[in-house]
């Protein structure tokens, strides 16, 4: 078993003495052929086990029971693909290759920790953003319904008012929107209903020949003396009824 003259921190040497190893045709083994496969399955299965955790804590679009089994069985792949890069990285020294994957993982673990802490936290502070937005969202329609509602039995009240009266006539329900959500109140609405009577000309008695007519088919003027009609029994014959009687 060959000894490594470097320790795991000195990268750039160890990763020269590791290269000119297994281009060394007196010595056993070729570790990069262990060192690059291993190398490779642990970073695959490290970005697929965070890809897993971003679904499960941040996302929320994979079931959390189904996410944390998923991230247990691929943890022992990415343990034994740490161990192989650690084999071939010490020249095949075991307890060496084992130190080493152990510090691997350890880091890896607390740098996963780290990372699901932060993903637990942008979940709940994205959690909270969007309940907040929905909360102010049916604020405001409440409020925008209790103003149209508010704004229409205005609208009815004055336009009743003009032409109605005279009568009481119970109303539906009234929606009423504020801040703290939608109450119902029954209101009674008064309606004032006024009834017009049509102006017809009444017939007026000829001061000068006693004869009755009307003035506006005579064109203004006695069809039996021919005297003008005066102004005052105009204004009459154009009162309605209820004033003559």
């Amino acid at each position: 078993m060959a000894t490594s003259e470097y320790k795991a921190r000195q990268v750039r040497a160890k990763t020269h003495e590791v290269y000119d190893y297994d281009h060394d045709e007196d010595k056993p083994g070729k570790p990069l052929h262990i060192l690059i496969p291993g190398g490779l399955i642990a970073l695959a299965v490290l970005a697929l086990i965070v890809f897993i955790g971003y679904l499960t804590f941040l996302e929320e679009s994979l079931n959390q029971t189904l996410g944390l089994t998923l991230m247990g069985i691929l943890s022992p792949f990415y343990v034994g693909g740490v161990f192989l890069f650690s084999y071939g990285y010490e020249l095949y020294n075991i307890p060496r290759a084992i130190r080493l994957t152990a510090i691997i993982v350890f880091v890896t673990l607390a740098a996963v920790v780290i990372v699901a802490v932060l993903f637990l936290v942008l979940g709940n502070s994205k959690g909270g953003s969007k309940s907040s937005n929905r909360s102010k969202s049916s604020s405001s329609k409440g409020n925008a319904l209790g103003g149209a509602i508010l704004g229409g039995m205005s609208s009815n009240k004055s336009s009743s008012g003009s032409s109605s009266g005279g009568g009481h006539f119970p109303s539906g329900p009234v929606f009423i929107g504020g801040m703290g959500g939608t109450r119902v109140e029954t209101r009674e609405v008064t309606k004032e209903v006024v009834k017009e009577v049509p102006k017809e000309p009444m017939p007026i008695t000829c001061p000068f020949c006693s004869r009755s007519y009307i003035p506006v088919e005579s064109e203004y003027i006695c069809p039996s003396c021919g005297a003008a009609t005066p102004k005052n029994l105009i204004e009459e014959s154009q009162m309605p009824k209820e004033s003559n009687q």
